[in-house]
């Protein structure tokens, strides 16, 4: 999907002002040592250090085991280094100590989806939403969590909220699509497919094409191989090719063509972003199902 989340390591402060605020700032800071440890964690996060900033963010889980911010800044890294269940018992703490901190909620329910755990982080994303209800039509990801629980009439009104702001995404049209195939068959589908007109990205109106009836799911390949500036660039095009084809074949019932495009989505062409782990959730999804 090509409208970002806007949370960041970086974005921490605000959650940890309400944080002291709720327990005490002389209490919180100690001579400000505590305070010193947790930038410095994100300091060395920013340089690259991973592992040296979790060891200094667990240090100050050790300090002060009764503080929230510390649970919620080393949940941070550890979401960072892949560690989605440490991550999430950090949240747990946090947010056990802290309902207060909206934004965890977010946080936990993007760790408990790439541990496709779908139920919960869709109860994540709903609290989420409900706290903060004009973050709802951003709110893609929630849609695609809907989908892998089975929710796909909450999926459908989520792709639909999302169209009226981000009106040109071509993977908001076809997870809406996959919704309603789901829900009332592929012909129903493709008959209500949410109109695109110019989603820049290649190969993206080529998939669109597809999911129309309008074209082959080799002018995707084909497509994606082509107009790019870096070896980087041609992978997440490819990448993101194989993934919808996929989908598609998927929904059409080709199981074959299906796990060949999904296991290049997730292996030679993945990518490190979200939709990168979602490809890799979906084969884990499809595992849970016997496929």
């Amino acid at each position: 999907m090509n409208c970002a989340w806007p949370l960041t390591l970086a974005g921490w402060r605000p959650l940890l002002l309400l944080c002291a605020s709720v327990i005490g700032e002389g209490h919180l800071l100690a001579d400000g040592q505590l305070d010193q440890m947790l930038d410095q964690a994100q300091a060395l996060h920013r340089q690259g250090n991973l592992a040296e900033a979790l060891i200094l963010a667990s240090k100050a889980v050790t300090a002060d085991p009764k503080n929230p911010q510390c649970y919620y800044v080393r949940g941070r890294l550890y979401a960072e280094d892949r560690e989605h269940g440490k991550a999430v018992a950090d949240f747990d703490q946090a947010l056990a100590m802290e309902p207060r901190g909206i934004e965890i909620y977010q946080l936990r329910g993007i760790e408990q989806f790439k541990l496709a755990h779908f139920k919960e982080s869709c109860a994540d994303f709903d609290r989420f939403v409900e706290r903060r209800p004009q973050s709802a039509a951003q709110h893609w990801q929630r849609g695609i969590a809907y989908y892998y629980a089975g929710r796909y009439e909450d999926g459908r009104k989520q792709f639909e909220l999302h169209q009226t702001v981000n009106p040109n995404d071509v993977e908001n049209a076809v997870w809406h699509f996959l919704c309603v195939a789901r829900l009332s068959g592929l012909a129903k589908a493709r008959g209500s497919l949410i109109p695109i007109k110019d989603d820049a990205r290649a190969p993206m109106m080529q998939i669109y094409a597809v999911f129309a009836g309008k074209a082959k799911p080799e002018d995707v390949l084909a497509a994606a191989k082509g107009g790019y500036s870096s070896i980087a660039q041609l992978n997440h095009q490819l990448f993101y090719a194989h993934f919808y084809m996929g989908l598609f074949y998927e929904a059409s019932g080709n199981e074959k063509l299906a796990a060949k495009h999904l296991a290049e989505a997730a292996g030679a062409y993945k990518v490190e972003d979200y939709m990168g782990e979602v490809a890799r959730v979906h084969l884990e999804w499809r595992r849970q199902q016997g496929k």
